[in-house]
Order: structure tokens, then C-alpha cells, then sequence
């Protein structure tokens, strides 16, 4: 039976159920199929998203504005200099004011309480382009890219190595929901936050799903299915960045570490990647690399979401 997602904000993985992440799955796949075979699917026809950016973006934008056309709708690229959250004009009345306007709001933002303010007052669905503290949309494209490697999700092992930031939250979350077992191998002081643990550790209960927090990279990738990691020093942490790479040196995937996974292991990554640092140009450009199919799965799972926030 069909999932109603229609006007759910989409602000954190965990605000998905198990059951609706695995039709966001479904419906991008037969989005997807149908792109392949080139048949039209206008399912949003006059519907407008209007994307607010506070960060730049290559992926992201290209992901949503494509995605809408696609649907047969419009976007709407509002960038720094067109909405100064919270500065030029109060972040509740952008929201009242926009949502009166189009059918859907995505935005891509420093800070994860603007994503939640803009929810509070809108009209219309909002989803979480990016924050400080999660990544849903990066997630459920990498969890669409696992689906169609694998044909599964339940009982896969997935290895995270690096910060213990955004897409880590989220990738724990989206491991948690669908009954993946997950591995976080970060360096002591830059593991993920502890509540989104124990909130992914209360849902890894009832699917049984693993969730492990360690400060050991090989423990971590031993066995794993998939081998994934992000940048050291994300957007906004450039004055870390020099600091990061000392200490992050020995959490690099390269060739040695991504061997100590299962011999069918993927390797993903959210990009931009950052070569030489926290991957290794050869794990980047290896066979069982899938990193340039994640991205293209962003604008597939991002079209699913669409349509089920807005249908």
C-alpha cells in the first residue's frame, strides 16, 4: 500500500519512515527508467520549487532544477544576494511570503535551524537541501545507488570513515531506517553527534540494523559492502582545514584500506572530493567506484521526492 507523503517537510532522514524511504526508492527507480527510455513524465506541470541558497552548489542545483523541468515544472534559483535570511528580511515572513507563491521549498543552508524555521511558518512542503547537520537528499541518492548495486539494503554493511558530520548523521539515520548495519570511524573528538546514535540505535531495533561509533578505520571497513567517506573540513571550517588534515591523515581511503572490505565493495562518495586527502585519486577512479552514479542519482531520488511531497 502507497505511503501519503503529500505536504511532509523533509528536514531529516529521521523524519522518514521505513516504509517511505522504500517508496522514494521504487518511484525514482521507475523515474529513472523511464528517463532511460525516454518517455515524459510531466507529473508536476505547473507546479513551481523555489530554491534558496545560502551555500554554492554544483550538485545540488543542477539535481533539483533538472529534476523539476523534468516533472514538468519550474525552479526558481534564489541565491546570497537574493534572500538574506534572517538579515534583509526575518526568516518567518521569507517563508510565509514564498511558500504563498510557489508549491514546494528547498534550501541549501548554513545552519539546520533555519531549515526548521522555515518549516515552522511555510505553507507548502520543505525540504533540506543541505544543512550543518544533515544531508537527507545526498542520503536518499546513495541509498537508491546501494538499492541498484546490491538489490538490497537490509543486512548490507556500510563503512563510514571521516568526520562525523552531516552526511555521517544522515548516513547513520538512512543505515538505521532501512536495516543496513553501519560503521562510523572517526577520530577521537569528530565522531558523529551522540543523539543522532541514540535516536539511529532506537531505530536500529526494530529493523535490525547495527550501529557502531569507532576510532578505528580498519574495524570499521573489515567486511564492509560499501566503503564510504566526505571531506575533511566542510564548508564554513576552512580555518580547520590545515589542523583537520593532521589529524585525519590515517582515516585516508585509499587502495590498502578499501581492500580490507568485501572483495564486491563499493566506494562512495557525496563530492566535491578532495584527492590526496581524504581519498586517493586511484580509490576514486577504481572499477567498483561509484561515486559519478551517486551523483546522477541525486536528481532521480530528488524527482521522487517531489512528487510525493507535492501529489
Amino acid at each position: 500500500m502507497a505511503v501519503d507523503m503529500k505536504g511532509k517537510h523533509l528536514l531529516s532522514i529521521s523524519d522518514l519512515t521505513q516504509e517511505e524511504i522504500c517508496q522514494i526508492i521504487e518511484t525514482a527507480l521507475i523515474l529513472k527508467f523511464d528517463r532511460q527510455t525516454g518517455r515524459p513524465h510531466e507529473l508536476l506541470k505547473g507546479r513551481t520549487l523555489g530554491m534558496i541558497f545560502q551555500k554554492p552548489s554544483l550538485r545540488t542545483r543542477v539535481a533539483f532544477e533538472t529534476a523539476m523541468t523534468q516533472l514538468g515544472g519550474h525552479g526558481i534559483y534564489l541565491g546570497p544576494d537574493d534572500i538574506k535570511l534572517g538579515k534583509r528580511e526575518k526568516t518567518e515572513d521569507i517563508a510565509i511570503v514564498l511558500s504563498r507563491m510557489v508549491d514546494v521549498i528547498m534550501a541549501r543552508v548554513f545552519g539546520h535551524e533555519i531549515v526548521e524555521e522555515l518549516a515552522r511558518y511555510s505553507l507548502v512542503p520543505v525540504i533540506n537541501g543541505l544543512s550543518d547537520f544533515e544531508h537527507p537528499t545526498q542520503i536518499l541518492g546513495d541509498l537508491l545507488t546501494i538499492y541498484e548495486k546490491f538489490r538490497k539494503l537490509e543486512g548490507l554493511k556500510l563503512a563510514y570513515v571521516g568526520d562525523g558530520n552531516n552526511v555521517a548523521h544522515s548516513l547513520i539515520y538512512g543505515a538505521a531506517l532501512t536495516g543496513m548495519h553501519i560503521s562510523v570511524a572517526s577520530p577521537s573528538g569528530y565522531e558523529p553527534d551522540s543523539r543522532v546514535v541514540e535516536k539511529a540505535k532506537e531505530f536500529a531495533r526494530s529493523t535490525g540494523a547495527e550501529v557502531e561509533i569507532t576510532n578505528d578505520p580498519h574495524r570499521a571497513v573489515k567486511g564492509a559492502d560499501v566503503v564510504y567517506t566526505d571531506v575533511w573540513a566542510s564548508m564554513g571550517q576552512e580555518t580547520e582545514a590545515e589542523e583537520r588534515k593532521r589529524i585525519f591523515q590515517p582515516y585516508q581511503v585509499n587502495v590498502e584500506l578499501f581492500e580490507e572490505a568485501k572483495p564486491t565493495a563499493v566506494f562512495m562518495h557525496c563530492l566535491p572530493a578532495h584527492y590526496g586527502e581524504e581519498v586517493s585519486l586511484d580509490v576514486g577512479r577504481h572499477p567498483r567506484s561509484v561515486i559519478f552514479d551517486q551523483a546522477e542519482n541525486r536528481m532521480h531520488s530528488i524527482k521522487s521526492i517531489l512528487v510525493h511531497v507535492t501529489r
